[in-house]
């Protein structure tokens, strides 16, 4: 497939283009400072980096053109009041519509989910959450509204704490349900799988999916 992902300075954007073409697809990097996407590693002739800005339409137009599906794993690194993720993803879907591409997966966190959904515990470990976080997860619940009203085959992913390690392959999913007494992390690199995994599932279009190992 042709795919474009946002976000791939980010560690899990990393992971995620190596596992994409990992898998034998052609990938487009968007990416405001190219000299800082270091993949040396697994640089040829089915990856592109393009300079661009999802706060600058501009930059986006036609990046999308002929593109198969769009992946965004859009990040930012402080607490500060943000609009990368809503008028990030707003902007990206424009795009998406202009050129026709249809499929989207995009990274949010599980601290979005319902209070119904979690248990005690964790209601009070969420709640802590978004008292440090609230500027990032308020932007993000933005995002995830302007996804669920676009027309989209559109897949949201909802992963737990982010680490470092290495990939298993041993996570577990659910789809518009939390994971059954997942244990509240997830490497970055079984994430990537799980998200490039999902591009052709059509259990998960239009759905929420969880991780957790």
């Amino acid at each position: 497939m042709k795919l474009i992902v946002f976000g791939a300075t980010g560690n899990t954007g990393i992971q995620l283009v190596k596992e994409l073409l990992h898998d034998g697809h052609e990938v487009t990097a968007i990416v405001r400072q190219p000299d800082k996407l270091d993949l040396s590693d697994v640089c040829g002739k089915n990856l592109e980096i393009k300079k661009g800005d999802v706060l600058n339409p501009s930059t986006l137009q036609k990046a999308m053109v002929g593109k198969d599906a769009v992946l965004s794993v859009l990040g930012v690194n402080h607490r500060k009041p943000t609009t990368v993720y809503s008028e990030g993803i707003e902007n990206i879907m424009n795009e998406m519509q202009n050129c026709g591409v249809k499929r989207l997966i995009c990274l949010s966190a599980e601290t979005l989910k319902l209070k119904q959904e979690t248990s005690f515990i964790d209601r009070i470990l969420i709640t802590v959450l978004w008292k440090m976080f609230f500027n990032l997860y308020d932007d993000m619940k933005r995002m995830e509204q302007k996804v669920y009203q676009s027309e989209l085959d559109w897949t949201i992913v909802r992963p737990p704490r982010l680490t470092n390690g290495l990939q298993t392959r041993k996570y577990r999913i659910a789809i518009n349900q939390s994971v059954h007494k997942g244990k509240g992390y997830i490497s970055r690199a079984d994430l990537a799988e799980c998200m490039a995994s999902q591009l052709n599932n059509p259990d998960s279009f239009n759905s929420i999916v969880y991780i957790s190992s």
